[in-house]
């Protein structure tokens, strides 16, 4: 971490300062949106409203809009999740590992019979994507320095179909699960605190 530290630290804190919010955050959301093709980090310190901090581009996609399912769909999942482990060691650079399947995918997989979900979902570097996060090299070392800074019980990740802050799901109903309202409910709710506008479709 001090090599990279070094390295991007700066920067990073340049956004923090331009956005007030105290560095390194008690606590950080990276909200991620499939068709915008983007991740937003948001931060906040010792307040209590969440201040959006930096976006940064996907620099890879695979699948479609909608949920991961099934070991080797090549989707990347959507719902709310955690971070839970570190990889410096990446064959994509640097990668760190959320939560899928949380509750709520294998829930659902066992309401299907679905048992296969597939797991092994990283935000890392490189433009390559299967079924993953991927935001390039120098994206992947500041957030992974911010997240060590930060610690990963304080980091939350929301992967949406598009932005539903502002949209309806765009995502094609054909195919998808039942419970798929329930889900983009749920992300929308968990989307909430992220803005100051009036939502748009709930």
């Amino acid at each position: 971490i001090k090599r990279y530290g070094l390295r991007v630290e700066p920067q990073l804190k340049s956004y923090f300062a331009k956005a007030r919010v105290e560095y390194p955050p008690r606590e950080v959301a990276l909200l991620a949106f499939k068709s915008e093709r983007k991740v937003e980090l948001w931060a906040r310190d010792s307040a209590e409203s969440w201040v959006h901090v930096h976006s940064y581009p996907l620099t890879g996609f695979s699948g479609r809009l909608g949920p991961k399912l099934r070991e080797n769909d090549k989707q990347i999942p959507e719902g709310v999740y955690k971070l839970v482990n570190f990889n410096p060691f990446s064959s994509m650079h640097l990668s760190m590992m959320i939560n899928y399947p949380n509750n709520f995918d294998r829930e659902k997989g066992s309401i299907d019979g679905r048992k296969e979900l597939g797991n092994n979902i990283f935000i890392h570097g490189k433009n390559l994507s299967v079924g993953c996060l991927a935001v390039g090299d120098l994206a992947i070392d500041q957030l992974f320095v911010l997240a060590r800074r930060v610690g990963l019980k304080n980091i939350q990740v929301i992967i949406a179909p598009n932005d539903l802050r502002y949209k309806k799901p765009t995502t094609s109903n054909f195919a998808q699960p039942r419970w798929l309202p329930e889900l983009y409910q749920h992300i929308a709710e968990s989307l909430k605190p992220f803005t100051k506008k009036q939502f748009a479709w709930n």
